[in-house]
């Protein structure tokens, strides 16, 4: 329970950035973000439609998709992240923290990417095309704030043809690409590391390691000088998941050597979620 409350913490918490991002960065220089929220702000913009009810009920009919293709629990935490941030930018006024639109193009999407990362960090996501990007990601195996750049991107630049106004579309694709590299940096699930364990407990360290559903090879190995046998395990994982079997190595051999390298590639099955 106690898990469960700090993750929707943080998704909340997530949603207060995002909200900040726009209504202190990008909004008050009508600057765009990217994907259902850029949407939202062009709308917002242009119409007399109000750009909060928009980024929620343009939300909807995605956070349905991915209720039935990414799992009730990702979506309830998304879910979570939307309702937040659509309260948040009902709270948070309106108000340019700095005058130059380059500027609020760059912490407008610091604030965004930050905020982001910690919905996905947490389970979930702001929602959007950030759904369209987690449906992508089960398939290939890509870094999902690359993905987000990458199809946000190309909506910006229609976005800046159809307005004839390509200052303020190129200053947004810098906002979203930050944006997109931020997330990469605090949502790590796609960054891949192998663990080289040498231990005397293999038995002990496979019961607490099996149950995690990745695979491990188990290596017979010999000292080079002391010639006695051990047992090498070697398994991959994802940097998100490092600080636990870090910990389940400590509980059950504190004297294991371990490397542990990044892995450029893995070709053949890997769990990816």
């Amino acid at each position: 329970m106690f898990k469960l409350l700090t993750k929707s913490a943080l998704v909340f918490i997530g949603g207060a950035i995002i909200a900040a991002g726009f209504n202190l960065f990008l909004i008050p220089h009508e600057l765009l973000s990217g994907g259902i929220s850029g949407v939202s702000m062009l709308i917002g913009y242009f119409t007399s439609l109000d750009f909060n009810f928009m980024y929620f009920a343009l939300n909807i009919p995605l956070l349905i998709a991915g209720w039935f293709m990414l799992g009730r629990r990702f979506i309830t935490f998304s879910i979570l992240n939307v309702i937040a941030t659509t309260w948040m930018l009902n709270l948070v006024p309106v108000t340019a923290v700095v005058v130059d639109p380059l500027l609020s193009s760059v912490f407008g999407g610091v604030l965004i990417g930050v905020g982001t990362g910690l919905a996905y960090r947490a389970g979930g996501s702001s929602g959007g095309l950030d759904i369209v990007a987690s449906i992508i990601t089960r398939y290939r195996d890509f870094p999902i704030g690359t993905i987000m750049a990458c199809m946000n991107g190309i909506i910006i630049m229609l976005a800046g043809y159809l307005n004839d106004d390509w200052n303020i579309a190129l200053i947004s694709v810098l906002s979203i690409y930050i944006t997109g590299k931020i997330i990469d940096l605090i949502h790590i699930g796609h960054v891949k590391v192998t663990l080289f364990i040498v231990t005397n407990e293999t038995e002990t360290m496979l019961k607490k390691l099996l149950p995690r559903q990745r695979g491990v090879t188990k290596i017979k190995t010999q000292g080079a000088f002391t010639e006695h046998e051990k047992d090498m395990l070697m398994t991959v994982t994802t940097k998100y998941e490092l600080d636990e079997i870090k910990q389940i190595i400590k509980d059950t051999d504190p004297k294991a050597f371990v490397n542990i390298v990044e892995t450029v590639g893995i070709m053949g099955s890997f769990r990816k979620n």
